[in-house]
């Protein structure tokens, strides 16, 4: 069982900054088998990937977020981390933190989301 808890969600105007963190933990967490990232939905729309980082590091963006936004994960301590900049009002959305096998890839854990609301 893996727990992902999600925290650094806000208000925050168009062009500012925030950086999310996920911590895991669970009896059997550990993240060097574990791809982590970030996934966001918008009221209304389906859940949609931003951001994937894999135990070696390699990494993967939404179009939309290229550029803006870096996922960092820091294995010893079992977090990962996404640092948004330059923010739009189409970042809205409720961030979520995954966790995925990578030897069991349609497993996944989901913490319960933050809130990111950018507006004037």
């Amino acid at each position: 069982q893996v727990q992902l808890v999600e925290s650094g969600g806000g208000l925050v105007q168009p062009g500012g900054s925030l950086r999310l963190s996920c911590a895991a933990s669970g009896s059997i967490f550990s993240s060097n088998i574990y791809h982590l990232g970030w996934y966001r939905q918008a009221l209304g729309n389906e859940r949609e990937l931003v951001a994937t980082i894999t135990p070696g590091g390699n990494i993967n963006y939404a179009d939309s977020v290229q550029g803006r936004f870096t996922v960092s994960r820091d294995n010893a301590k079992n977090m990962v981390s996404l640092q948004m900049n330059n923010l739009e009002p189409e970042d809205t959305a409720v961030y979520y933190c995954n966790a995925r096998p990578v030897d069991l890839p349609t497993m996944d854990y989901w913490g319960k989301g933050t809130l990111v609301t950018v507006s004037s």
